[in-house]
């Protein structure tokens, strides 16, 4: 193997990227964590810094890049903090922690060949076209539950075949890091001349299965047992498989799971159906099911969302005729039914220092739950309080909890957070629809505020306002402080007192969503110093 000389320092990764710099060139270091991506790059960027090593001619440009990270939310997070400081430097971390206009600021300029170095997770591997002449592989191990172990050899592969890209260099190199001669050898061993896994194909996961069955038959793209099993018999699942007896087995067991959930019709013709009489079997989709093929949600999810459903319309019929009812709703009911589900996984985990905590408060919200509270010996139990940790995350959120809190909390990151409200969203659409269709009209109003204010993060009072364009918590719950709580007060607020509470350009734009024709706010004059005439026609 040839032998690399390199700067002299004590860390491999810190003389690696400073050849690299060195050599006018750009690296990824990938290692097995988000703290290890955000450590790793702080320290790179705290020697260049301290080894006066950033170039004079960059600053600028490094600045305006850690201040646009740094504004990126309304209150910054000590995440925020730590990548505008690593970006000072010319250094960045990417991982899924971060928000989505962080990542493409990063990925951007590295592109510009303005960031040179970037401390990753392998999920920068994926399908992203990055100029990087060199990928570090600092870390090639990860913890899982049977403790740290070596990544599969697929991963190194898609890792190390991000150095050198075509469209960038005509070569490249990728360079794994070894503590020391006999993991040299191990890493030598098991990736350069290890053969990659087998792919297996995501069919043989039921809830995928389930999903494309349904699909399939939603869109009259096969009409009966015949036609999908024909389908399926040609896919790489049914090649690896290798037994059609045993794979029609799995598919009748699917469409049986269908029938009982009311998402398809099966008529037959016979009271007995052969192998060899498999088109007299006609399958079609009931309307509810070509809707829940429509959402692209495991059908075991509707069918958990739609019994939900029917408990809490039945609890609010029950509660407008003042009868009394174990189950209350309120918007923590929503929350847990959509985190108990497999679309929101992964989710929280619960630490064992705060195992006793979670409990007290599902004991707590016990009484608004839809769904019936597990033993805590069956093996449901743990993923039903990790639900319990993910809804008390999304109440937090719409009550206004900052993320900067959210953090500290519940040791989420901004863009985990904001995926997860994405993921809710979706599947609070999906709770939506279901309702519609089942008609049951007084809980959607519910359902709709919920995602409004899980889209913003606000509490219910600060709906009114939240309508309007360039309005968000910040200047809604500004608005409130000033009382000013919906439309009607807006209309009755004028232009200058507005401005002093949002700024000149925004108050004038709500001006005008609201059918106001206003110019703009005069300078230079007090309150009591302007005319009517100020304001124009």
């Amino acid at each position: 193997m040839p032998t690399l000389k390199l700067p002299n320092h004590d860390d491999a990764t810190i003389a690696l990227v400073l050849d690299t710099i060195n050599l006018g060139k750009q690296a990824l270091v990938f290692v097995n964590s988000k703290r290890s991506a955000e450590k790793t790059a702080e320290d790179i960027a705290l020697y260049l810094k301290k080894a006066n090593l950033v170039r004079s001619e960059n600053a600028f440009a490094y600045n305006s890049f850690a201040d646009h990270v740094l504004h990126e939310l309304s209150t910054p997070t000590k995440q925020c903090e730590r990548l505008a400081l690593c970006l000072k430097s010319g250094i960045a971390f990417h991982h899924a922690g971060l928000t989505s206009a962080q990542r493409q600021l990063i990925e951007t300029e590295f592109r510009n060949n303005k960031i040179k170095i970037i401390c990753c997770t392998p999920t920068l591997a994926m399908g992203i076209d990055l100029p990087a002449y060199r990928a570090v592989l600092k870390d090639l191990r990860r913890y899982t539950g049977f403790g740290m172990t070596w990544i599969p050899v697929l991963e190194y592969l898609q890792m190390a075949g991000r150095a050198g890209r075509p469209k960038y260099d005509n070569k490249g190199e990728a360079i794994a890091i070894a503590k020391n001669e006999a993991e040299r050898d191990e890493l030598y061993d098991r990736y350069i001349c290890g053969v990659p896994e087998d792919i297996q194909s995501k069919l043989a996961v039921e809830p995928v299965l389930r999903t494309y069955v349904l699909s399939l038959i939603a869109t009259e793209f096969v009409r009966n047992k015949e036609q999908l099993v024909d389908f399926f018999s040609r896919t790489f699942w049914a090649h690896q498989y290798g037994d059609m007896e045993r794979l029609i087995m799995v598919i009748d067991k699917v469409l049986t799971l269908l029938e009982e959930f009311e998402f398809i019709k099966i008529q037959s013709t016979k009271d007995f159906v052969s192998a060899d009489e498999l088109e007299d079997e006609k399958i079609s989709a009931t309307l509810i099911g070509k809707r829940v093929a429509q959402l692209y949600i495991d059908p075991l999810t509707a069918f958990k969302l739609i019994t939900n459903l029917q408990k809490a319309a039945k609890v609010q019929v029950q509660s407008l005729k003042n009868k009394n009812t174990h189950y209350n709703l309120n918007e923590f009911s929503y929350l847990q039914m959509i985190s108990n589900t497999l679309e929101m996984r992964p989710l929280l985990s619960v630490r064992a220092s705060e195992y006793e905590l979670i409990q007290q408060e599902m004991l707590k919200y016990e009484p608004y739950l839809l769904e019936k509270l597990p033993s805590m010996y069956e093996d449901e139990y743990d993923m039903f309080l990790e639900s319990i940790k993910t809804s008390l995350l999304f109440l937090d959120w719409v009550n206004e909890t900052q993320e900067k809190d959210l953090l500290e909390k519940y040791n989420v990151r901004p863009g985990e957070l904001y995926g997860n409200i994405e993921s809710a969203d979706w599947l609070l659409y999906s709770a939506e629809e279901l309702a519609r269709l089942l008609q049951f009209q007084p809980l959607l109003k519910d359902i709709i505020k919920l995602r409004i204010r899980l889209k913003y993060g606000a509490k219910e009072e600060l709906l009114a306002l939240l309508q309007l364009k360039q309005i968000g918590r910040v200047r809604a719950r500004r608005l409130i402080t000033n009382r000013i709580k919906d439309i009607a007060d807006l209309r009755k607020t004028d232009l200058v007192s507005l401005s002093q509470i949002l700024g000149k350009n925004i108050a004038l734009n709500i001006k005008e969503q609201l059918g106001e024709s206003v110019s703009a706010v005069p300078e230079n004059k007090r309150k009591g110093q302007i005319s009517l005439g100020d304001y124009g026609e």
